[in-house]
């Protein structure tokens, strides 16, 4: 368990639990104020370690989704390579019934037809997209709510153009 100096004061040498997992043994003559801040400064560690935690569970399972991604990743890199024999079985195969040229003619067609079709779902997802737009209202209420001048260039005068 680890312990923290608390308060502001350079004269006290406080020590808090970082997770108190029992009562704090609170002395008799401690104020009110002594008792709120130690209750706020035990508040802010276990929000603090509560927040630890998340993020190493979140960490650990992006690691195991990653390692798992580079599995599907060179599924996908093998599958690539193999379509590669599927279309020249394919054009062989036609080449039975058809012309060898004839064969080969008609796979290229259907590849570009694939890569059309493909194409065209792609540009209608990707025409979906709109902009950030509950982000970009809350950034406007936020500079409504700043005071004047904070982080806003727009009334400068060495940020206007000169001419």
């Amino acid at each position: 368990m680890s312990f923290t100096n608390g308060g502001n004061d350079a004269g006290r040498n406080r020590t808090i639990t970082s997770i108190p997992l029992s009562e704090v043994d609170t002395t008799a003559n401690a104020s009110v104020g002594d008792l709120v801040r130690d209750a706020a400064e035990q508040m802010s560690t276990l929000v603090r370690a509560e927040v630890e935690l998340a993020k190493a569970e979140v960490t650990g399972e992006i690691k195991k989704g990653l390692q798992g991604s580079v599995f599907f990743i060179g599924a996908l890199t093998v599958l690539l390579f193999s379509s590669f024999f599927f279309f020249f079985f394919l054009a062989e195969l036609l080449d039975v019934w058809l012309y060898r040229w004839a064969a080969f003619l008609i796979v290229f067609a259907l590849m570009i037809v694939v890569v059309a079709v493909l194409a065209l779902l792609g540009y209608r997802k990707v025409r979906k997209l709109r902009a950030p737009e509950k982000t970009i209202e809350s950034l406007k209420e936020t500079r409504t709510v700043l005071p004047h001048g904070f982080g806003s260039h727009a009334d400068d005068p060495a940020a206007k153009p000169t001419a």
